[in-house]
């Protein structure tokens, strides 16, 4: 009797304990967070850039402005043989260059003569805008435009009567196509023009001459999800160069209440981020497939080849960015033979060698460890990094922001890639970390880095080892990572 009394008090002791043992809670969110849209933006990755107007034609970069409509003739327009393309090879989207600074819209514009209406695709009657958000949406695509603030061709451009011209032409894109993505606002403004025949040179201050506020909230209201784009965000930055890559450190935080778009002295802000940012705003990497932005037949030879556009992916979604990738059609409205093959290419690699993830070896099982783990809970255990699942992570207590994780791969392997991602939802943490591998019985540094993000990959020279160790040595905060991959 007294034996089983004894064994009672023992498990209403252990009982009593367990109800009074404190909830291990996830840490608290540290600085400017991303929101729904932005998070769903991260995860677009790359998409395309399709710049197409009059200057197709007239073989031009930027058009004057008194191009005649009659020279927009595509032979064989076919929206749907882009968008097939972009999805075969994995892209998420596509924006278009609806008005470039040349003021020619690809749609048939209220306001302006100088459009589609007027020239002689589908006998004026058609309408690009329209037939592109058609495919987009036929073949899984988000669509997404370009409004040039410049325009070379209306007479109002750089007097008071432009600003409402200018908002009306957005209300119209915002209003008939659908749903809009991402707007983009290009950051060129003023100069010489044709301007309705005045042929003259007409400057404006960019911060002060659009009413960027009003265009915001126009935004807002009339398709709260589309992103904006522009040098100063406010929902996506420039990266701050057209040749491919954002910089290390890459902080998705900037300050974008002193920013307006077409400054032109905030290069390496832009390309950098700001580790004390006060908005999250991450960087948009733009970059050709070509010298040009335009068709131009002399450079169907200088088509970026699949490796250059390799290390484009690594230098932009590799740190953490997103990849807005120019593939101008030719004359004939289609996508070149020689991009098409040049971005199958880029896929085909891509592919292969990101074919088998080391961390995820179904034929041998992997051992995952950290230093230190949140309050010891399995809930935020370092087996999180391996599970697919990108709403779980592994973090460490409050107190500790410098901690280490062991992989161990059971065999020697080659490893080149490592793919990380901090769970973004609750900010952006980690500001420098070191890689090391095993041989010869100890570890060897092979990588010494910056930012995460939301996702990272450090390319590495080829080395074969059994054991990979990630030290995150400095953080804003306790580290929180949600995944890991090894290729």
């Amino acid at each position: 009797m007294k034996k089983n009394i004894a064994i009672i008090a023992v498990l209403l002791v252990s009982l009593f304990a367990m109800s009074c043992k404190k909830e291990v809670l996830p840490p608290a969110p540290v600085g400017p967070l991303p929101t729904d849209d932005q998070l769903r933006w991260h995860e677009w990755e790359q998409y395309a850039f399709v710049h197409f107007t009059v200057n197709t034609f007239t073989d031009k970069e930027w058009g004057y402005g008194d191009e005649s409509p009659q020279v927009f003739n595509p032979t064989d327009f076919d929206a749907e043989q882009w968008a097939k393309t972009l999805q075969e090879v994995g892209f998420k989207g596509l924006i278009l260059t609806c008005k470039h600074h040349d003021g020619f819209c690809l749609w048939p514009a209220s306001y302006t003569e100088h459009s589609v209406k007027n020239s002689p695709f589908r006998d004026g009657k058609g309408d690009v805008v329209r037939e592109v958000a058609n495919a987009c949406k036929k073949y899984g695509l988000f669509f997404g435009v370009y409004l040039s603030p410049w325009d070379r061709y209306y007479p109002e451009y750089g007097k008071d009567g432009y600003a409402w011209y200018y908002s009306y032409q957005l209300s119209e894109l915002l209003s008939k196509y659908g749903d809009i993505a991402e707007v983009w606002f290009d950051g060129a403004n003023g100069g010489d023009g044709y301007y309705g025949g005045a042929r003259e040179t007409r400057r404006i201050y960019s911060k002060t001459y659009y009413p960027w506020a009003s265009l915001i909230e126009q935004i807002r209201q009339m398709s709260p999800r589309t992103l904006i784009f522009s040098d100063a965000g406010p929902d996506v930055r420039w990266c701050g160069n057209e040749a491919g890559y954002v910089g290390l450190p890459n902080w998705n935080t900037i300050s974008i209440d002193t920013l307006f778009p077409g400054q032109s002295h905030i290069f390496d802000l832009l390309n950098h981020g700001s580790e004390d940012g006060k908005s999250w705003c991450p960087a948009e990497v733009n970059v050709s497939i070509r010298p040009g932005w335009f068709y131009h037949a002399s450079e169907d030879h200088l088509v970026k080849q699949p490796a250059a556009l390799f290390r484009i992916y690594l230098e932009s979604v590799g740190r953490g960015s997103n990849w807005l990738l120019n593939i101008p059609p030719d004359r004939r409205g289609l996508f070149h033979e020689n991009d098409i093959q040049a971005l199958k290419g880029w896929k085909k690699m891509k592919d292969e060698l990101f074919a088998h993830n080391l961390a995820h070896d179904n034929n041998n099982k992997v051992n995952i460890t950290a230093t230190q783990t949140r309050g010891n809970a399995k809930i935020f255990a370092p087996e999180n990094l391996l599970d697919n699942d990108k709403e779980t992570y592994w973090t460490t207590d409050d107190s500790v922001t410098a901690a280490s994780i062991t992989l161990d791969l059971q065999q020697l392997q080659t490893v080149r890639y490592i793919l990380l991602q901090e769970y973004i939802k609750l900010g952006q943490r980690v500001e420098t970390f070191t890689i090391e591998a095993w041989q010869n019985n100890q570890w060897i540094p092979v990588a010494s880095e910056t930012t995460i993000g939301y996702k990272r990959i450090v390319v590495l020279n080829p080395i074969t080892t059994s054991k990979i160790r990630i030290n995150i040595t400095a953080a804003k905060a306790c580290p929180i990572l949600a995944n890991l991959e090894v290729y």
